[in-house]
């Protein structure tokens, strides 16, 4: 019996190497010397770079970046395969490197993944993947595009870094003479929402809040968007506004499909090609996925919806546990999820159990396996 455990983190509570040790010492425990395969997966958040690079046996690069407010730090990217990187908007741009009391979009900047963005350049890494979860900014991918050469002015004709606040400053664009990308390069937007750049659905309207804008920021913050994607028309030429994903990351993935010519896909599915997981799946009789919580928004691009596309195609059951299921969640069934589970076993608040979420995770998993154990008999 082969058992595939192909899991995200649990944010805060479990790491996906911590789940798949848990799932590997039960099914050994229920089905004793059962084949079991156990990779970490991520969405384009946080985790992604971690869970690609332990699939691929890569390695990181330590870079010195400018952070969300142009403090200066540093963060890293993974390499691997030789010609690839894979780069967290999060570790330059994230919005836990914010403090609480200075959360504003209207101040943050992509800056920082520019830099990280131009040293994978510089140093002959041609497959770029770039993951857009976990954003402080707002700034439509600006910062990044200026880190890399891009000039923005206004009005006057002064140069400047454009943050969320200054959005509607910017006059006109320019990419330096003679700078493209080299015809070798192909960059990635890794992105698990499908918003557009600006509106009700769009980046400030769905994801601002979070980041601490206000309703005022929200109106003015959604302006400056506005504005950029007129100015990319004038002197771009290009119109992404309407593409889904775009509002991503606060508009980079509208930024990167502007400056750099990205892609934009799924990030389960970049993930998923990249470490090969359809070859996984060869033989598996079972595949046990979860998240922190199954919602409604977990059919879209997250991690349970790009797994069970996969294991439907081939007849396979998947198993969602999961910290907690939500209003929505039913969705999943039609993507082919066979049955979920969460593992609060005493309806208490998510903050109650969180220091157990291991035990009970166990727990509710050998319950899983033992059914299944006793229905094959």
């Amino acid at each position: 019996m082969k058992l595939l455990f192909a899991s995200d983190s649990f944010k805060g509570t479990l790491s996906s190497d911590q789940i798949i040790k848990l799932l590997n010492e039960s099914a050994q425990r229920i089905f004793p010397g059962c084949e079991t395969v156990g990779v970490p997966v991520a969405d384009g958040g946080e985790g992604t770079v971690d869970a690609v690079i332990a699939v691929t046996n890569g390695d990181y690069r330590k870079v010195k970046v400018h952070g969300p407010l142009m403090e200066e730090t540093e963060a890293s990217y993974g390499v691997f395969h030789g010609d690839s990187a894979i780069i967290e908007m999060a570790a330059a741009s994230g919005l836990p490197m914010v403090p609480t009391e200075k959360r504003n979009p209207l101040n943050t900047t992509t800056y920082g993944t520019g830099e990280l963005i131009k040293d994978a350049l510089d140093h002959g890494y041609r497959k770029l993947s770039i993951a857009i979860g976990g954003s402080a900014t707002n700034d439509g991918g600006c910062g990044c595009a200026a880190a890399l050469g891009t000039g923005f002015y206004d009005i006057h004709g002064n140069r400047f870094i454009p943050t969320g606040a200054t959005l509607e400053q910017i006059e006109t664009i320019r990419v330096p003479d003679g700078w493209t990308l080299p015809e070798d390069v192909r960059i990635t937007v890794m992105c698990d929402v499908d918003n557009p750049l600006y509106g009700p659905t769009g980046a400030v309207h769905v994801f601002g809040r979070q980041k601490g804008a206000d309703a005022a920021m929200i109106t003015q913050l959604d302006q400056g968007l506005r504005k950029l994607d007129a100015v990319m028309k004038e002197n771009l030429g290009v119109s992404v506004a309407d593409v889904p994903g775009t509002g991503a990351g606060g508009g980079m993935g509208a930024g990167c499909m502007a400056f750099l010519h990205a892609e934009l896909k799924p990030g389960i599915e970049c993930v998923l090609d990249t470490i090969g997981f359809d070859a996984m799946l060869e033989d598996a009789e079972l595949v046990i996925t979860g998240e922190g919580r199954i919602d409604s928004q977990s059919v879209h691009g997250k991690v349970i919806s790009g797994i069970a596309k996969r294991t439907r195609l081939r007849g396979i059951p998947l198993i969602a546990l999961v910290g907690g299921i939500a209003e929505g969640a039913e969705a999943g069934y039609d993507l082919g999820v066979t049955a979920m589970f969460g593992i609060d076993r005493s309806a208490q608040d998510f903050h109650a159990f969180a220091s157990d979420s291991a035990k009970y995770y166990q727990r509710t998993l050998e319950d899983i396996l033992r059914l299944i154990a006793a229905v094959k008999g």
